[in-house]
């Protein structure tokens, strides 16, 4: 693929090649604009700041470009490979002239990418959150084809998957539960994030194990210049960030944490039953890189996150995420550069009662994995860059361990993941560009294990169990290694104008590992399990096509795709379902097809005093499980909606810059309700009352809408001119609105033959706020 795509010259050409990075805190910038003065030739820096730039011998101006940075030209005399490191300056903000993104102004239209959001930290900081706190994963609910189930939700769902089709990675660790507090914040401190970028399609092979979507986070890497604090004080929870140089300009570290503090509150009241109860999360971010040379760097970077819950010295509940990540970036050769990753991350939970209850006990769950991976770069030519690379990851399942008076535990499973895979992108014409790739992954189910064996293993069901086979430690209990593991993906960009472009992009993409949960349960009781011999691998094809366009000197921009994806494989819960602390969670699942698809727009003003985005999709989310035995059919074979389809998803948000020391904001949102199961009559079952429910998710929940508003003040610096410190007001829900987040039926009262639906509304009352952010 490489020998066709490459351009052939008759002179042989040498590399201009290095990092570019920020002047005033050495962190490393993606995707600067890099080209001849001419412009006969050009590239872009990479994810780690590094770029390649191939030019016959001679004299040239070399141009560095980057949005919110003044523009660094410098000139060169290529005679041999040269390396040559820019550090740009951050330009002067002019009043009225707000930058929201520090993408380059038409890369929306130029590059092959579609069917994905990037978001600068400055951007989401500008957009009304609850309480005040800075929520990364809550702003990219707003753009299209990203939602959730409703407030207090875990988790969130992209172009009609389900929540564990979501691979979200902080400096290449995963995490197996974002949110914080049952779902209301992320467990991403915007302090220590660089930059935030999502994948809803055309996701580039070096990306696999979810079928919907990629979140990729990076985290500051610590100013290597002077030393210097951010920090905020807010309603909710008070954050502090500490950065600096170890060595200048060699090494550097940043440490950032955040705790909340409902719980010192809770205290102050008279009420037992409300000073007793415990509630609070907190945070740690940490990263040191350091510069050996010119072609080795070194980072290492952590995480470490809890929620704590305790109710009135009855029920005591934590859980949270440890990921830590070092990565070695080696620059080989001016053209080719490495990064090799090796992660450990780790998610858990736990309730229970306190010890001293007679019957006392605590649950544990817990999933942990390790991932070394090998990525290579090859800068081609200026118009072929390719990446190639190899990863493997060791998964290590704990569903349930129970100690106590009755002490339980389910067996822990075991798994491999290993994957290989190449892609290019390629100008294969000055207005056509082409992105191609191809990703096989194999699965491993590994003992020690005893599987038991079912006279249907189709439709395992209970009582049905015929024999139970031990396998040893580290023997294959089941793998997957046949053609299925190939997921071809391609992105093509055509570029009408200028200003205009249309694309198309195609992926296929392979899970093997899967959550079994409740999505709308407000608690993160998550269950996660590997294939095996009764849950196959869920696969996912989808199609996207989109029309680009931007207005006014890149100031607006648009953008309308539509796409369609094709599901395979998807766990589902039988009816009547019992999903906790079962040991044969296998007879509780069924297996079926899932289809989703949709329209979304986007309208975003970059610049000027008025900023902000429109955002809207058109969407269905839709299910079919059929089989030929009792319990092995949903919605009597048909297909049926999904617990988070939203057929239209409205989100306006607005932001207005009066002058020099205020700032406005607005946000609005209109959902369609989610759809939840009416059930058609009751019936008597061993002196209970049950619904009848031959249909699922027939009915839907009361539309969702809300506005929120903000201010922000930056008052006149009264200490240094290195302190600078502003005050954020708003308030949630301004109009009130109780939201309903689900809805149940029950008995009334007085007529136990009669039913009424019960709305449960998490947030129902506006919520103010107000908060102090700092920086010096």
């Amino acid at each position: 693929m490489a020998v066709f795509a490459t351009n052939l010259s008759a002179q042989k050409k040498v590399t201009l090649s290095g990092y570019v990075k920020d002047a005033s805190n050495g962190e490393s910038l993606v995707g600067v604009n890099i080209f001849e003065s001419g412009k006969s030739a050009g590239t872009a820096t990479n994810e780690y700041g590094y770029y390649a730039l191939n030019l016959p011998p001679g004299k040239y101006i070399i141009v560095y470009q980057y949005i919110g940075y003044n523009v660094e030209k410098r000139e060169v005399n290529l005679i041999q490979n040269t390396r040559l490191d820019i550090r740009l300056k951050p330009e002067a903000q002019q009043l009225g002239e707000v930058v929201v993104s520090t993408e380059r102004a038409d890369k929306n239209v130029t590059s092959v990418e579609m069917s994905t959001t990037k978001l600068d930290v400055k951007e989401i900081a500008r957009v009304p959150q609850l309480l005040g706190e800075v929520d990364i994963i809550r702003t990219l609910t707003l753009m299209p084809g990203i939602t959730t189930v409703g407030e207090g939700a875990n988790g969130f769902n992209v172009r009609g998957g389900n929540i564990d089709q979501n691979l979200v990675l902080l400096d290449e660790s995963p995490l197996y539960n974002s949110t914080h507090l049952f779902g209301f914040f992320s467990i991403i401190n915007a302090d220590a994030t660089k930059d935030v970028k999502v994948y809803k399609g055309g996701i580039p092979a070096e990306f696999g194990g979810r079928l919907s979507s990629v979140v990729d986070i990076r985290q500051r890497e610590g100013n290597d210049q002077r030393f210097s604090t951010v920090g905020g004080i807010g309603t909710l929870s008070s954050r502090f960030t500490v950065e600096g140089p170890i060595v200048k300009e060699k090494a550097s570290y940043l440490v950032s944490g955040r705790r909340s503090y409902a719980d010192l509150f809770l205290r102050l009241s008279p009420d037992s039953n409300i000073n007793n109860n415990i509630l609070y999360f907190y945070d740690l971010n940490t990263k040191i890189n350091y510069r050996i040379n010119d072609r080795h760097r070194v980072y290492l970077s952590g995480y470490f996150g809890r929620d704590v819950l305790g109710i009135r010295n009855l029920v005591n509940f934590n859980w949270g995420n440890i990921t830590g990540t070092v990565r070695w970036n080696w620059v080989i050769s001016d053209r080719l550069f490495s990064n090799t990753t090796f992660v450990a991350s780790n998610y858990d939970y736990s309730f229970g009662t306190p010890e001293e209850e007679e019957f006392s006990f605590k649950l544990q769950s817990q999933i942990l994995n390790y991932n070394f991976g090998q990525k290579f770069t090859f800068f081609r030519n200026n118009k072929l860059t390719e990446d190639f690379g190899f990863n493997v990851i060791y998964y290590d399942f704990m569903p349930a361990n129970v100690t106590g008076t009755i002490p339980v535990r389910l067996q822990n499973e075991y798994a491999v993941e290993p994957s290989v895979f190449y892609s290019a992108e390629w100008k294969a014409a000055t207005r056509f560009t082409v992105q191609y790739g191809l990703r096989y992954s194999m699965f491993y189910n590994l003992g020690p294990y005893n599987l038991a064996l079912y006279n249907n293993p189709d439709f395992p069901q209970e009582g049905e169990i015929i024999d139970v086979v031990p396998f040893k430690n580290g023997e294959i209990i089941r793998q997957f290694t046949d053609a299925n593991g190939l997921e071809p993906r391609i992105g093509v960009n055509y570029l009408l104008s200028d200003e205009s472009s249309v694309k198309a992009s195609y992926n296929r993409m392979r899970q093997y590992i899967h959550l079994i949960s409740n999505t709308t349960s407000a608690l993160p009781i998550d269950l996660w399990r590997p294939s095996g011999r009764y849950i196959q691998p869920a696969t996912a094809d989808q199609v996207a096509v989109g029309y680009f366009r931007n207005f006014k000197n890149n100031m607006y921009e648009t953008s309308i795709e539509v796409f369609y994806k094709d599901m395979r494989n998807l766990v589902d819960y039988r009816d009547g379902a019992d999903l906790f602390f079962n040991e044969r969670i296998e007879t509780q699942l069924v297996s079926g097809l899932g289809r989703a698809y949709g329209m979304e727009l986007l309208i975003r003003k970059n610049s000027g005093k008025l900023t902000g985005w429109i955002a809207y999709t058109l969407s269905r989310s839709e299910r079919l499980v059929r089989g030929n035995l009792p319990g092995a059919t949903i919605n009597q074979g048909n297909w049926y909606r999904a617990n988070f389809d939203r057929p239209h998803d409205l989100a306006i948000v607005g932001n207005y810059q009066w002058n020099q020391h205020w700032e406005t904001g607005f946000t609005f949102i209109y959902q369609t309700g989610r759809p939840f199961t009416i059930p058609y009559g009751r019936f008597e079952t061993e002196g209970l009352i049950a619904p009848y429910n031959p249909l699922r998710n027939n009915g839907r929940i009361p539309d969702f809408h809300r506005l929120d508003i903000s201010a922000t003040y930056f008052p006149k610096s009264y200490f240094t001119k290195k302190w600078k410190g502003y005050w954020s007001f708003g308030a949630y829900n301004v109009y009130n609105r109780r939201n309903a987040f689900s809805v149940y039926l029950r008995e009334v009262e007085d007529q136990p033959n009669q039913t009424e639906a019960i709305r449960l509304a998490i947030l129902g009352s506006i919520i103010p706020y107000v908060t102090y952010n700092f920086k010096f």
